[in-house]
C-alpha cells in the first residue's frame, strides 16, 4: 500500500512518556526509543503491527499533515490506569536532494526525535500484521533486519518466548548495521536479546559494513555465508518462515546472497516465489 492509502480519519491523541537515545553519543546515527501512552482505553495492537504518526503542517504541496509509519518495538503493555503504551524506535534522518544537492531533514523522524516527555502527538492505526507467529511451535524462523528494522523483531522474539512459550523450532536472527554502535537492542549499552541466549532454539548474528566510513553496504554475504549450510537446509524445510525488515535495498542484497547459495539467481527466485506463495516469506521494507 502507498502511504496515501492508509486510513487516517480517526486519529488518537498520544502523550510522550519517555524518549531515550539508544545509540551511543559517539555513533553517527541517532536512534531514539520513544514510549507513547495512548489517551484512549480502546486502542489495541499486536506485535508486528505499525502505527501512523501525523506531523502537523502546513507542509510543502499543501499537505495539512505529514504521515509516516513506525513499527511497534515491544509487546503489549498498559499504564496503571489501563491506557495502552506503545514503544517505537526512530532514527533521526536526513536526505540529499538528487537534483539540487541540498540536505534536508526528515520531517517525521526529526519531529519525533525532538519531542520531550509530556508532549502530545497524533497517531493513527494500528495497521497490518506484518509478522504472524506460525501456529506450529516447531516452525523455524529466519529473521533478517537492518537498522531500525530490528524493532519488529524485538517485539516478535519477546512475544514468542514470553507470551507464546515453549517454542521448539529454530529461531535465527540476523541483524545488520553500518557499525557496531548502530546495533540498537544488541550492543553493550542495550542488549535486549541476551535474555534469549540461553534458549536452545535461539541464535543471533551481527552483520556490519567492512568499511563503515566509506558507506560500504552491510556485509550480508559474509554474515550469511558463514551459516549457508544451515540456511539452505532451513529454506528447504516446509516448516521454515523467513521475515525481512529494513530498507528496500536489503531485498536486492539478500537476493544476490541467496542466489549464490542456491547456485543461480533463477533457482533462488523460483524458491523465493514458492516461499512467498506459501506465506512463508514476508517483507516489511521502506
Amino acid at each position: 500500500m502507498r502511504l496515501d492509502d492508509y486510513d487516517k480519519s480517526k486519529p488518537f491523541d498520544a502523550t510522550v512518556m519517555s524518549t531515550v537515545r539508544i545509540t551511543p553519543d559517539e555513533a553517527d546515527a541517532e536512534i531514539r526509543e520513544i514510549v507513547l501512552e495512548i489517551n484512549r482505553h480502546d486502542f489495541d495492537y499486536k506485535p508486528g503491527q505499525s502505527i501512523g504518526v501525523l506531523v502537523p503542517g502546513p507542509h510543502e504541496f499543501g499537505h495539512e499533515h505529514h504521515f509516516r509509519l513506525y513499527t511497534v518495538a515491544d509487546t503489549h503493555s498498559r499504564s496503571i490506569e489501563g491506557r495502552p503504551w506503545i514503544t517505537i524506535a526512530v532514527r533521526r534522518c536526513a536526505y540529499i536532494d538528487e537534483f539540487s544537492g541540498e540536505r534536508y531533514k526528515g520531517i517525521a523522524s526529526n519531529f519525533l526525535c525532538d519531542r520531550k516527555a509530556g508532549d502530545h502527538i497524533e497517531i493513527t492505526g494500528p495497521y497490518g500484521y506484518a509478522f504472524e507467529v506460525p501456529q506450529d511451535k516447531n516452525a523455524n524462523l529466519i529473521l533478517i533486519g537492518a537498522g531500525t528494522g530490528i524493532a519488529p523483531f524485538r517485539a516478535f522474539v519477546k512475544h514468542i518466548y514470553q507470551d507464546v512459550g515453549n517454542w521448539r523450532g529454530k529461531v535465527r536472527l540476523f541483524y545488520g548495521a553500518h557499525t557496531g554502535l548502530e546495533l540498537v537492542y544488541m550492543n553493550e549499552h542495550r542488549d535486549d536479546f541476551t535474555q534469549y541466549y540461553d534458549e536452545d532454539t535461539f541464535q543471533a548474528f551481527k552483520a556490519l559494513s567492512p568499511r563503515p566510513h566509506w558507506a560500504d553496504p552491510i556485509a550480508w554475504d559474509y554474515c550469511l555465508e558463514k551459516r549457508s549450510e544451515e540456511i539452505v537446509e532451513l529454506l528447504g524445510n516446509p516448516a521454515t518462515y523467513v521475515y525481512v525488515a529494513g530498507l528496500e535495498a536489503t531485498r536486492d542484497q539478500l537476493d544476490e546472497v541467496f542466489g549464490d547459495f542456491m547456485g543461480s539467481s533463477e533457482r533462488w527466485q523460483r524458491r523465493k516465489a514458492e516461499l512467498v506463495a506459501g506465506g512463508r516469506w514476508t517483507e516489511l521494507l521502506y
